[in-house]
C-alpha cells in the first residue's frame, strides 16, 4: 500500500486521499498527560466546543479532560483545548435513561467506554446510565444527541454552577434561569480566570415533561436543573445549545442559525468545513506521518474562537457591548505563545482569517487602551508578559495581508505605539503596568520590577521590534529609530562571563548568587525568569534580531558554539511546572521561549546540527497516542511548530516576513495559496532551490515563498 502511495501523482492524489484526510485526524493526540486538550466536537475557530468535562478543577484538566480518567461528569459546552490555565466549560449537560435521579442523588458521573472522535463529531457511551452520546458542532450553536438503550422515561441533569476552575471557591456569581416548554434559557455570571457573563438557550428536541431544581450545595450560586422527558416508543434526545457573550436574545439568534438542520446535517457540515482546511496542505508522507501532520494542523485551526454573535454583536473586554469588526471577534488569544508559529501559520493556510484576527486586537485597544495580552471569552486574562499582539499585527502588515482596507494600518500603529508608551494603572500589579523603569534604565532591574524582570525586559524587546517594523514599512523612520533602539535593552543584560542574560539591579550590578540553569516561575520559585531560565531565555532576543544575537555571541562560529553548549548542557531536576519539559540539554520544546532555538543553526556553518536536532525533536515529543504530547499543546502552538517543522521552513523571526530554511521531513507537499495556486515543496538536501533559483540566504522570504511554484531541496 505504500508503494502504491508512493507512485501517485499529486493530482491523484488529491482526487482520492484529499478529500478524506479529516481521517488522517486522531483528536485523542494530546489528551493523555500535560497536552491539555480535549477530544470534544468543533468547527475551525468555532464559538463552541462541546466535550466530556471529566474533571471541574486542577491544572491537569485544565480542558476538562484527561484520557485515562474513568468516569465523566458530563457535557459542557465550551472549551480552550491545549491551554494551560482551566476555564470556560459552560453549561454541563448529563443524560442517564429511567427516572433513578432526585433530591438526594450526589454523584452524575458515570464510567466511559466506546469513546470515539473524528473532527466535528466525538461519541461515547455510558454504560450505567444507559446511553450513547455523541456530539458535534455548528459555528455558533453545540448540538448533543442521546440514544437511550431502551424507550420511555429519561433525564436530563443541566448543571450551570458547573466550570472549569482555576480559583478557589464558586465560579459562578449569579444567574437567571427560565424555563422553556423545551428547555431552558437565561444568563450566568461567572468569576474564574476572568469575570464574564454567559447568556444561553438549551432547546430538546422533545417538550419537557417535568422540571425540577436539586437542593444547593454549600457555595452555589446557580442551579442544576433536573430535566424529565417521555420518548415514548422513541429512544433518542437532542439537544441544541445556544451562547452569546451578549443577552439571550443573541443566544436565540445564534440557535436559529441551525434551525430546520439535522444532527446528521450539522455533523457533515463540520466534517466538510475541516475538510475543506485540511486539504489546504496536500502532503505524501507515511501513514504515521500523515497522522502526526494532519492532527497538528487540525489543533492549530480550532482555535481562536470566534465569540460575536450571529447578528455581530460582541461583549468587548471591559464588558461593554459592540458591533464586531467585519461581524467576526475572536478569543482564546493566547497571544504569548501562538505570536511566534500559530499566527504565521495562519498567513499561509487561513490568510483571508488574518484581518479579522488583527482588527479584533484593535477593537479590544479601542476599549483598553491598549493591545491585549491573553483573553478567553473575550475578557483579558492579564496572563503571561510582553507585548505578543504586537508582533501578530507587524506580521500581518508586512506580509501585505492589510492592503486594500483590510486592515488600518495606520490606526494599527497608532495602537500599537500607545501599548508601548501608556501607563495601564487598571492593570494587575503582575501586569505590564509602565514604561519607567524601561525608560529610566534602559532595562528592568530586578530591584525595582517585582520578578521576571529579565524575562519581561527580554520580551518587550520584540514588541519593541514590532512597532518599529510596521513604523518603517509606514514611512515613519524617527518613530522606527525610537523603538528599534529600545528592543536592544537585551544587550545590558547580556552576561560575559555566563554567556546568558542575568539580572541586574537598578545599579547596574549584577544578580549573585546566579545560576544560569535554576529556572524561575512567578507561582513557583519566583525570579528574574518567566517559566524558564537563564539559558532559555537567552536567545529571546533572536526572535527580532538574530543578526545582532550572532553579532554579540562573535559571529556564526560563536553562535554555533553557544548553541552546541545550549543543546547539550543537562537541566538538574527539571519541574514541568517552570518550563523544563521535553528536554534536549537546556532546550526545552514544552514550553515556548525555545521553540525557535533549532532554527538558529541556519545563521552558523552548521545549518545540518538544526535539522538533526529538529528530526530528534519529532520523534522524541510527538506521537499518534494520547500521550503524543510532551507539554502543553499552549492553544496549537506545539502543533504550528510541527506543521512547520515537517514541511521544513519555520518564522523563527515572527514577523521579518521571512520563514527560516531547514528540510522537509515529507515526502512530498503542496500548499494551496490565496489565489488558488499550489506551492510544491519537495526534495532533500543542503541547497534550496525556489523556481529553480538557488536561496542563498538562510531564510525565504513569504512574498516570494508564495508566489513561487516549487520549493526544493537537493
Amino acid at each position: 500500500m505504500r508503494r502504491w502511495l508512493c507512485g501517485l501523482t499529486l493530482a491523484t492524489w488529491g482526487l482520492s486521499a484529499a478529500s478524506a484526510v479529516h481521517r488522517e485526524v486522531d483528536p485523542f493526540i494530546g489528551t493523555d498527560g500535560t497536552g491539555h486538550v480535549t477530544p470534544g466536537a468543533t468547527v475551525p475557530f468555532g464559538m463552541v466546543f462541546p466535550a466530556p468535562d471529566n474533571a471541574d478543577r486542577g491544572w491537569r484538566y485544565s480542558a476538562g479532560y484527561q484520557f485515562r480518567h474513568p468516569r465523566i461528569l458530563g457535557f459542557s459546552n465550551t472549551h480552550h483545548s491545549g491551554a494551560g490555565i482551566p476555564e470556560l466549560g459552560d453549561v454541563l449537560l448529563q443524560p442517564r435513561a429511567g427516572t433513578h435521579w432526585g433530591a438526594q442523588t450526589r454523584d452524575f458521573s458515570a464510567r466511559k467506554s466506546e469513546e470515539r472522535a473524528r473532527p466535528g463529531h466525538y461519541a461515547v457511551r455510558l454504560a450505567a446510565h444507559g446511553v450513547r452520546v455523541e456530539l458535534s458542532a455548528a459555528p455558533k450553536v453545540a448540538l448533543q444527541r442521546y440514544r437511550f438503550d431502551r424507550p420511555g422515561r429519561v433525564q436530563v441533569l443541566v448543571d450551570l454552577q458547573h466550570g472549569l476552575h482555576y480559583v478557589d471557591g464558586p465560579a459562578a456569581l449569579r444567574a437567571e434561569v427560565r424555563a422553556r416548554d423545551d428547555g431552558l434559557q437565561g444568563t450566568v455570571w461567572r468569576r474564574n480566570w476572568v469575570e464574564r457573563q454567559l447568556s444561553f438557550v438549551v432547546q430538546f428536541s422533545q417538550p419537557v415533561r417535568k422540571r425540577q431544581t436539586l437542593p444547593p450545595r454549600p457555595g452555589d450560586r446557580a442551579p442544576r436543573e433536573l430535566l424529565e422527558f417521555d420518548l415514548g416508543r422513541a429512544r433518542t434526545l437532542e439537544a441544541r445549545i445556544a451562547l452569546s457573550t451578549v443577552d439571550e436574545a443573541g443566544a436565540q439568534g445564534n440557535l436559529d442559525t441551525v434551525a430546520g438542520q439535522s444532527f446528521e446535517t450539522v455533523r457533515d457540515a463540520a466534517e466538510t468545513a475541516w475538510t475543506a482546511l485540511l486539504q489546504r496542505i496536500r502532503i505524501q508522507a507515511d501513514a504515521r506521518t500523515r497522522r502526526l501532520f494532519y492532527s497538528a494542523l487540525y489543533r492549530a485551526l480550532q482555535h481562536p474562537s470566534d465569540i460575536a454573535d450571529a447578528d455581530g454583536r460582541v461583549r468587548g473586554p471591559r464588558g461593554e457591548v459592540l458591533q464586531a469588526p467585519g461581524g467576526v471577534y475572536y478569543s482564546t488569544l493566547s497571544l504569548w505563545d501562538t505570536f511566534r508559529a500559530s499566527h504565521p501559520l495562519f498567513t499561509l493556510v487561513v490568510p483571508e482569517r488574518v484581518p479579522g484576527f488583527v482588527n479584533t486586537l484593535l477593537a479590544h485597544h479601542r476599549q483598553m487602551g491598549w493591545l491585549p495580552l491573553w483573553t478567553s471569552w473575550g475578557r483579558e486574562t492579564y496572563t503571561m508578559i510582553g507585548n505578543p499582539a504586537l508582533p501578530v499585527i507587524a506580521d500581518a502588515l508586512v506580509k501585505g495581508l492589510g492592503e486594500g482596507g483590510a486592515i488600518d494600518e495606520r490606526a494599527a500603529l497608532a495602537a500599537m505605539v500607545e501599548t508601548s508608551t501608556r501607563e495601564r494603572p487598571d492593570a494587575p500589579a503582575w501586569a505590564q503596568r509602565g514604561w519607567l523603569l524601561l525608560d529610566q534604565h534602559g532595562y528592568l532591574p530586578f530591584d525595582l520590577q517585582a520578578g521576571e524582570s529579565v524575562s519581561m525586559t527580554a520580551e518587550l524587546g520584540y514588541g519593541d521590534a514590532a512597532v518599529a517594523a510596521v513604523a518603517q514599512r509606514l514611512g515613519e523612520p524617527a518613530l522606527a529609530e525610537r523603538f528599534r533602539t529600545r528592543s536592544r535593552a537585551w544587550l545590558q543584560l547580556f552576561d560575559e562571563q555566563t554567556r546568558t542574560l542575568r539580572g541586574k539591579d537598578s545599579q547596574g550590578r549584577w544578580r549573585t548568587p546566579f545560576d544560569p540553569v535554576a529556572a524561575t516561575s512567578p507561582l513557583k520559585n519566583p525570579g528574574d525568569y518567566t517559566e524558564a531560565n537563564a539559558w532559555q531565555y537567552t536567545a529571546t532576543p533572536a526572535l527580532h534580531d538574530v543578526a545582532g544575537f550572532r553579532q554579540r555571541l562573535g559571529g556564526a562560529a560563536g553562535l554555533e558554539a553557544w548553541l552546541d553548549r545550549f543543546f547539550s548542557l543537562p537541566v538538574p531536576h527539571p519541574d514541568k511546572h517552570l518550563g523544563q519539559e521535553a528536554l534536549i540539554g537546556q532546550y526545552a520544546h514544552g514550553n515556548e521561549p525555545s521553540h525557535h532555538i533549532s532554527w538558529l543553526y541556519a545563521y552558523t556553518n552548521a545549518p545540518e546540527k538544526g535539522q538533526r536536532l529538529r528530526e530528534r525533536i519529532v520523534r522524541r515529543f510527538y506521537g499518534i497516542g494520547p500521550g503524543g504530547l510532551v507539554g502543553n499543546d499552549d492553544v496549537g502552538q506545539m502543533s504550528a511548530w510541527l506543521v512547520f517543522a515537517l514541511l521544513g521552513l519555520y518564522p523563527a523571526q515572527p514577523f521579518s516576513g521571512e520563514y527560516v530554511l531547514g528540510q522537509p521531513m515529507l515526502r512530498q507537499a503542496e500548499l494551496r495559496l490565496a489565489d488558488g495556486r499550489w506551492l510544491r515543496i519537495s526534495g532533500r538536501g543542503a541547497r534550496a532551490l525556489l523556481d529553480g533559483r538557488p536561496v542563498d540566504a538562510p531564510a525565504v522570504r513569504h512574498q516570494d515563498l508564495v508566489g513561487a511554484q516549487h520549493l526544493h531541496w537537493r
